[in-house]
C-alpha cells in the first residue's frame, strides 16, 4: 500500500472516529434529555388533573370528555389515580388502560413514591399525591410522538451528516497527502534518472529546512559519496592494469627476444633472472593489493583482540629483514613499560604488522644507507610510534599526495614501488582509530609519526 492510501485512510478513520463520537454524543445526550423532560411532563399533566378533580371538583365524566375530544388522544396521557389500597378513583379511559396497573405496581410506587418505567413504546410515570392529608396513586403513561419525531429527524440528520463528512473527509485527506508526499514523487522522478553513467545529477534540496529537504540533501551526500568511489574505483583499475601490464609486457618482450635464435647459457640465465624479478614485481603488487582488500573490509567483519605494539613492530622487523638481508632497522624503546597495557591495544596483528613493514621498508628503501629507525613511546592514552630515516626525503608539494593509492613522486626513480604501501598503512591506521602523520625535508630524511589508543 503506498504511503499516500495510507495516510489517506488513517486520517480519514482517525478523524472519523472523532467525528462519530460527537455524533454519538449528541444523539444520546438528546435522547437523554428528551426522555426525562417527557417524564416530567407526565407527572406535571397527572398533577394537573389530579388538581382539577380534588380541588376544582370537576366531574371525572367531564375530564374524560376532554381526553377523548383531545386533537391529539392517540398520544394524550392517560392518567389513573387510585387510594393507597389500590381501589380505582378515577380513570382517563378504563376500557384502554394502558398502564394496567397492578396491586404489586402500586405496592411499589408507595415504596418508592416515584417510579418511572416504560409500557411498551410508552413512557409511564408512578407517584403518591397528597391531598388533604391523604395520600393516592397516580399513575400516567403516553407516547412521546412529537419528541421521538424530532429524535428520529436528529438522527437521520446526525447520520447523513457523518456520511457526507466522511465522503468529504477523505477527499481532502487524499488531496492533503498527495500534496504533502509532491515532494517525494518528485523526488523519487529525479532519483530514478540518476544512474551509474550520470552520477553527476544531484536532487532537489527544496527549502533545506523540512524533513523531505533532509532527506534530499541526505541523499545528495550519498551520491557525492558513491560518485567519488566510482571515481576512486575507475582510476584504481586503470593504475592496476597499467602497473600490471607493465611487467607482463616487459616478461613476453624477453621471452620472445629469447626464442628468436638459440643462445647462450649465460644469456639464457639473464633472461631467466629478468622474468623472474618481473614475476617478483606481480607478486609484490599482488600481495600488496590482497593487504589492500583486507584492509578495506567493514571494520565489523574484521578480527580485533588485544595486542601488545612492541611485539608486532619486532615481528615487522623480522620480516623485512628476512627479505632484505642488507637492511638494518633499529628499534628503540622511550619508556619502560611498566603495564603491558601502555603498549596494548584491541587490533588486528596482520594488517599492523603489514603497516608497519610498509614503513620500515620505505625508510631502509630511500635511505642510501639502508637503514631506518623506530621508537615507542606511549602517553596517558596513545601509544606513539615514531619511524624516520636519514633518506632523499619529501618535497613539500608531494607530501600531500603521499597516502593517493599509486602516486609515485620523484623518488620513483631512486627505488621501484607501486605507490599502494602509504595508502594501505593509513587505511590500517584510521580502521584501528589512530592517526598517521609525516614531516620530511629533501635531503634530511622523512618522519613518519603514528598514535594508537591503548587499552
Amino acid at each position: 500500500m503506498q504511503i499516500k492510501t495510507r495516510l489517506t485512510l488513517l486520517f480519514t478513520s482517525l478523524v472519523a472516529a472523532l467525528l462519530l463520537g460527537f455524533v454519538l454524543t449528541i444523539y444520546f445526550t438528546s435522547f437523554k434529555t428528551r426522555e426525562d423532560e417527557y417524564f416530567k411532563r407526565l407527572k406535571q399533566q397527572a398533577a394537573t388533573k389530579a388538581n382539577l378533580l380534588f380541588d376544582t371538583k370537576v366531574a371525572p365524566n367531564v375530564l374524560q370528555l376532554i381526553y377523548k375530544k383531545a386533537p391529539n388522544a392517540l398520544f394524550q396521557e392517560e392518567v389513573a389515580i387510585y387510594d393507597t389500597v389500590f381501589h380505582l378513583l378515577y380513570h382517563d379511559a378504563v376500557e384502554v388502560d394502558k398502564v394496567k396497573e397492578t396491586q404489586g405496581m402500586m405496592d411499589t410506587i408507595i415504596a418508592q413514591k416515584e417510579t418511572q418505567f416504560y409500557v411498551g413504546d410508552m413512557q409511564a410515570v408512578g407517584f403518591l399525591y397528597e391531598h388533604n392529608s391523604k395520600l393516592y396513586v397516580i399513575t400516567s403513561a403516553a407516547v412521546d410522538g412529537y419528541g421521538l419525531a424530532k429524535l428520529h429527524n436528529l438522527r437521520n440528520t446526525l447520520f447523513l451528516s457523518f456520511i457526507l463528512s466522511v465522503i468529504v473527509l477523505f477527499f481532502v485527506s487524499r488531496f492533503l497527502a498527495k500534496k504533502s508526499l509532491q515532494p517525494v514523487s518528485l523526488l523519487l522522478d529525479r532519483v530514478k534518472q540518476i544512474t551509474a553513467t550520470n552520477l553527476d545529477l544531484r536532487v532537489d534540496e527544496g527549502n533545506r529546512k523540512d524533513e523531505i529537504a533532509a532527506l534530499a540533501i541526505t541523499f545528495n551526500e550519498m551520491l557525492n559519496r558513491l560518485e567519488n568511489s566510482f571515481d576512486a574505483q575507475k582510476h584504481f583499475v586503470s593504475n592496476i592494469s597499467h602497473e600490471l601490464r607493465t611487467p607482463l609486457t616487459a616478461m613476453l618482450a624477453e621471452m620472445q627476444l629469447t626464442i628468436q635464435k638459440e643462445r647462450s647459457t649465460i644469456e639464457y640465465q639473464h633472461s631467466i633472472e629478468h622474468i623472474i624479478s618481473d614475476i617478483q614485481k606481480l607478486i609484490r603488487l599482488s600481495n600488496s593489493l590482497l593487504d589492500l582488500a583486507k584492509a578495506s573490509y567493514d571494520q565489523t567483519e574484521i578480527s580485533f583482540k588485544p595486542t601488545r605494539l612492541d611485539e608486532i613492530l619486532l615481528d615487522a622487523r623480522n620480516d623485512v629483514l628476512h627479505n632484505k638481508p642488507d637492511y638494518k632497522v633499529n628499534i628503540t624503546f622511550e619508556k619502560e613499560i611498566d603495564n603491558d597495557q601502555f603498549i596494548s591495544i584491541n587490533g588486528n596483528e596482520y594488517l599492523l604488522k603489514t603497516a608497519f613493514s610498509n614503513l620500515i621498508e620505505n625508510g631502509c628503501k630511500f635511505s642510501k644507507n639502508n637503514q631506518s629507525t623506530t621508537s615507542i613511546s606511549y602517553n596517558g592514552k596513545s601509544i606513539i610510534l615514531v619511524f624516520s630515516d636519514n633518506g632523499i626525503g619529501i618535497a613539500k608539494e608531494e607530501q600531500q599526495h603521499i597516502f593517493t593509492p599509486f602516486h609515485r613522486g620523484k623518488n620513483k626513480k631512486f627505488a621501484d614501488g607501486h605507490g599502494i604501501g602509504l595508502f594501505l598503512t593509513q587505511k590500517i591506521i584510521a580502521l584501528h582509530n589512530g592517526t598517521i602523520l609525516v614531516a620530511s625535508k629533501e635531503k634530511e630524511g622523512t618522519t613518519f609519526t603514528i598514535q594508537l589508543p591503548h587499552l
